[in-house]
């Protein structure tokens, strides 16, 4: 397994492009599914799990064609629906947690979508209860195999209904708003999860002939059509990256400039970076970040400590929250960190501390920061990467610590972070892939 070896300290300095959104990847590429016709998607992130996804799609009969750079055909008129039945299918789908949304399309279009019980990060209880009440509510039959550990679900005929979900599950609303588009009728979803990502994959299916109204709000109406067809499709950017860069930049006091970033699509993300003492400047389309000797966190109005959490859309998105984390250990302030969503997804701050950090983990959903404002840098050790998220944290932190640094594991960073390495080396980063 590669490790990353990094040796700390180094100012940046430069631009950076960040990749197309891999949330967004995960959703649009299992929509190609709903049309017999071509369909083309540009801004494709060269990540792994992106790739693992478009593998599932060619073993499934799609005909699949590089045609640009990050731009990709794709045409299901030849779908083996046995292929859900095999044993390469099982394996396979279940590694991916994003292969949950072939479900959708498959059972709006052919009848039937199977899928084993997803993997992915194991940050803590991820249910999926939300997709197949949903898919139920259309008029799907839901069953359990429980002996080879596969979920599936069935039905000749969908029809429009009136729904409210039991929570604003990204995934579960991209799901069964897939499922609906072909439905009979009118379906109503309330309560819809209504990030970016979701809306580019509304706007999507309206270019493929779907009729979505109330698009970037919680309450979707979906009236069916009979067909779909192809369309041309340009994912946004990675928002988590950007994030992610913006984090590096304050960590590291370096001068680097985020092109391209889609600005009016990031919410409440610039303003979560400054109430951390983060400088930034909008130049048109891009985020140019200073270099900063010192950066000091908010606090409320009545001067008590700052707490940063994640929420459903417009709130701040949970896959922020190690970064920012990250970011505050130097700081001047104190910040309380509350991750709402998963139980598991604070667990990497042990590293941290090794590193030299002053983190109070409260509970599993909650840890308070005492920055250290630049003046007691953090320590290079060896770590390993428990998630996508997590490990570009602990990559942030090796490249503002003192000394060297490895870090294990980084299969986890490449499943959501394309040519990471590579790409820091040309801000000046000293990271080797080994």
């Amino acid at each position: 397994m590669s490790v990353f070896e990094i040796i700390g300290g180094t100012k940046l300095k430069g631009e950076i492009i960040p990749q197309g959104a891999k949330n967004e990847a995960l959703q649009i590429l299992c929509a190609v599914l709903l049309t017999p016709e071509k369909v083309v998607v540009q801004n494709i992130p060269d990540i792994v799990d992106v790739n693992k996804l478009i593998d599932l799609l060619r073993d499934l009969g799609v005909k699949i064609e590089k045609t640009g750079h990050e731009e990709y055909t794709f045409q299901a008129d030849d779908v083996n629906v046995d292929y859900l039945n095999s044993e390469e299918f099982k394996k396979k789908g279940g590694s991916l947690r994003g292969s949950i949304m072939i479900v959708g399309p498959l059972l709006s279009r052919f009848g039937k979508g199977y899928i084993p019980r997803p993997g992915g990060d194991k940050i803590g209880r991820r249910r999926l209860d939300t997709h197949f009440i949903g898919f139920q509510n259309l008029g799907a039959k839901f069953i359990y195999d429980e002996g080879n550990d596969f979920y599936k679900v069935e039905a000749s005929n969908l029809k429009g209904c009136y729904m409210l979900l039991d929570e604003a599950s990204v995934t579960g609303t991209a799901n069964i708003i897939m499922a609906a588009v072909l439905a009979e009728g009118r379906t109503t979803i309330f309560n819809a999860a209504c990030e970016p990502y979701i809306q580019q994959l509304c706007k999507m299916l309206n270019s493929m002939g779907a009729k979505i109204t109330g698009i970037g709000s919680n309450l979707l109406y979906i009236d069916g059509v009979e067909k779909m067809k192809g369309c041309t499709h340009r994912m946004l950017p990675d928002m988590i990256e950007i994030g992610s860069f913006i984090g590096m930049a304050a960590m590291t006091q370096s001068e680097i400039t985020i092109k391209d970033v889609a600005y009016d699509e990031l919410g409440i993300i610039p303003n979560t970076f400054q109430r951390l003492g983060i400088k930034m400047e909008r130049r048109g389309d891009d985020i140019f970040i200073p270099e900063q000797d010192r950066y000091e966190i908010d606090t409320f109005i009545d001067g008590s400590i700052l707490t940063i959490a994640d929420a459903i859309w417009p709130g701040l998105t949970p896959d922020l929250l190690s970064i920012i984390l990250v970011v505050a250990t130097q700081a001047k302030g104190t910040v309380l960190i509350h991750q709402k969503m998963f139980e598991s997804r604070l667990f990497f701050v042990d590293k941290l501390i090794d590193m030299g950090a002053q983190i109070i983990l409260c509970d599993p959903h909650r840890a308070t920061v005492i920055g250290l404002n630049h003046e007691h840098r953090l320590k290079g050790i060896s770590m390993t990467s428990p998630d996508i998220r997590a490990g570009v944290s602990l990559l942030i932190a090796a490249l503002s610590a003192n000394g060297k640094s490895t870090i294990h594991n980084i299969e986890q960073i490449d499943r959501g972070y394309q040519n990471i390495d590579a790409r820091l080396q040309k801000l000046g980063a000293q990271i080797v892939r080994k």
